[in-house]
């Protein structure tokens, strides 16, 4: 079996399009599992719900940006973090207004009950045996840490502890790698957008599975950074500016800097 996953395309039909052409290109696939994070924080949320509904034998899970976006949550800065720091009302207004847009982009579509039913996580039993678990940010929760490479091994083993499978894949940190903790193999997947500089391309990774194992390659796909940013900016969405930070390569994560 061939397996094709992703996470993280954050409302970006672009980048979206750009990893589908690519898994036909290199043979296509007998499933796809999507981890969460798929409307928030981009252009087009509709058109990425639309394209993974026409995907056939399709697994798909929440992330924390879906949730925010059905159940009302939000990421920091909270009201009683503004109170306390009122140079902080400006961020806490992008955000509130960034998730209220993609709420309604989503319910006036109609697709706002599909995104709220999505689970928090997806299990599969491979052909030798092998338990996989899919999660957006780690067994368990759609939020958190997730796995990076700041962390240490006692961290990353803390949080697949327990978590009943040999096989653990991955998004939330739009980082790829691959990792070995307390026996366990750790996928993260990357992201289909909002990347992490410096490596701009989309991620997402292919697992071949049969009954003497699995394999496990990711891959790296180009698309069109400079659309993306005029696609922000056509629907004036609220967080323009801050999305297409990623687009322009500005977005560093912590351990690099």
């Amino acid at each position: 079996m061939r397996v094709a996953l992703f996470s993280d395309i954050h409302g970006n039909s672009i980048a979206l399009d750009a990893v589908l052409a690519d898994i036909e290109e290199h043979g296509g696939v007998d499933a796809t599992w999507v981890l969460g994070d798929l409307v928030a924080i981009g252009a087009d949320p509709v058109g990425v719900l639309e394209r993974l509904e026409a995907l056939l034998s399709t697994t798909i899970i929440r992330g924390n940006t879906d949730r925010y976006v059905t159940t009302g949550d939000r990421p920091p800065p909270t009201e009683p973090d503004v109170r306390g720091d009122p140079s902080l009302f400006a961020r806490y207004t992008e955000v509130q207004r960034s998730f209220a847009w993609t709420q309604g982009m989503v319910t006036a579509a109609g697709w706002l009950e599909w995104l709220s039913a999505l689970p928090l996580d997806a299990r599969l039993l491979l052909p030798d045996g092998t338990r996989l678990l899919g999660v957006h940010a780690s067994p368990g929760t759609d939020d958190g840490p997730g796995f990076h490479p700041g962390q240490g091994d006692d961290e990353r083993a803390a949080a697949v502890a327990g978590c009943e499978a040999d096989l653990v894949v991955v998004g939330h940190r739009h980082y790829p790698a691959r990792w070995s903790v307390g026996g366990i193999d750790v996928i993260a997947l990357g992201s289909v957008s909002n990347p992490l500089a410096p490596d701009l391309r989309a991620s997402y990774v292919v697992l071949e599975a049969d009954e003497r194992g699995y394999e496990v390659e990711h891959r790296r796909v180009a698309y069109d950074l400079d659309a993306s940013i005029a696609a922000t900016d056509d629907v004036r969405h609220p967080a323009a500016e801050f999305i297409n930070r990623y687009f322009r390569g500005e977005m560093v994560p912590h351990w690099r800097r």
